[in-house]
């Protein structure tokens, strides 16, 4: 591999819960499946670590993981490096460089060109899991994930942009295989028709992640979650611009194409599967029902 991913070793120094007879256990298990890839060891670290030190919790992760993966490669698979870059002018997704005091990692998203013919929501989604899939084998795991999302420069225009059939796939593979912890979403500079967007999407979430939403009417509200001086100068935290952020990240992201494109040989195999194979439409359910959104 021509990119550097976190040391295993340090990961078991950090955190005498996981076990290397736990992680081998997941290893051995992997061999045994004729149908998915090899997994590294740091991968099979997060995710044992995600799911609580699981074991079987962890198993069926892994499968979702790589079966999601593989089946939309649109939505995870390494986007050419032009289309990268494009989104990286329309929004902008960062991880703050200090974590909560309870080891909280906090990724802060915001749309940078707010114009809504400029937004594409399966792309905008696709940069969200290169940021997240790129932190996460960089620096490796940690107590949990806080996302807080900026709705300043959100408008009506970009609701009826919203791909729902990409939204459902997507909010599968954050609460069934995502190997990290999350803690919370917040939502900041609150728009009108916020209503209307929790209407759409609340249909796709478990209980567990709809009663980690927050909605807050000012910063004040926020810093009971993340306190304020972890966020950016520009939120009047000690923490660089959003700005100095975002060129950080665009820069690490377009350094570490050859990662992307390693993680998209890791597919499933579906003929091998031991079994019914799986699709889209086993997983997700009827693909295409509503590819066009209509909003009252």
């Amino acid at each position: 591999m021509s990119f550097d991913l976190m040391d295993v070793e340090k990961e078991y120094a950090k955190d005498n819960r996981l076990s290397p007879q736990d992680v081998k256990i997941l290893a051995d298990w992997m061999e045994k499946q004729p149908h998915l890839p090899k997994a590294t060891e740091l991968q099979l670290i997060l995710f044992l670590q995600s799911c609580y030190y699981r074991i079987e919790v962890a198993k069926n992760a892994i499968d979702n993981f790589f079966t999601v993966r593989t089946l939309c490669p649109d939505i995870f698979g390494a986007p050419p490096i032009e289309i990268l870059k494009r989104e990286l002018t329309v929004g902008s997704i960062n991880f703050l460089p200090e974590q909560t005091p309870e080891g909280y990692r906090v990724v802060l998203m915001k749309l940078i060109d707010t114009r809504p013919e400029h937004y594409h929501c399966v792309s905008e989604i696709n940069f969200t899991d290169l940021t997240l899939m790129l932190n996460l084998h960089q620096q490796g795991t940690c107590n949990g994930l806080v996302a807080i999302m900026d709705m300043k420069g959100l408008t009506f225009g970009h609701l009826t942009r919203f791909n729902l059939v990409a939204i459902k796939k997507h909010l599968f593979y954050v609460q069934e295989a995502v190997p990290v912890r999350i803690k919370g979403i917040h939502h900041i500079n609150i728009v009108p028709f916020t209503d209307k967007i929790i209407a759409m999407v609340k249909p796709f979430m478990k209980k567990e992640l709809i009663d980690l939403l927050h909605f807050h009417n000012s910063m004040d509200s926020l810093f009971k979650f993340v306190p304020k001086h972890v966020l950016p100068k520009d939120y009047g935290g000690e923490a660089p611009s959003l700005e100095t952020l975002h060129e950080q990240n665009a820069k690490n992201l377009l350094e570490n194409m050859d990662f992307f494109k390693w993680m998209d040989t890791l597919k499933v195999d579906e003929t091998k599967r031991p079994g019914k194979p799986k699709n889209a439409g086993s997983i997700f359910g009827v693909d295409g029902t509503f590819k066009k959104l209509e909003v009252d």
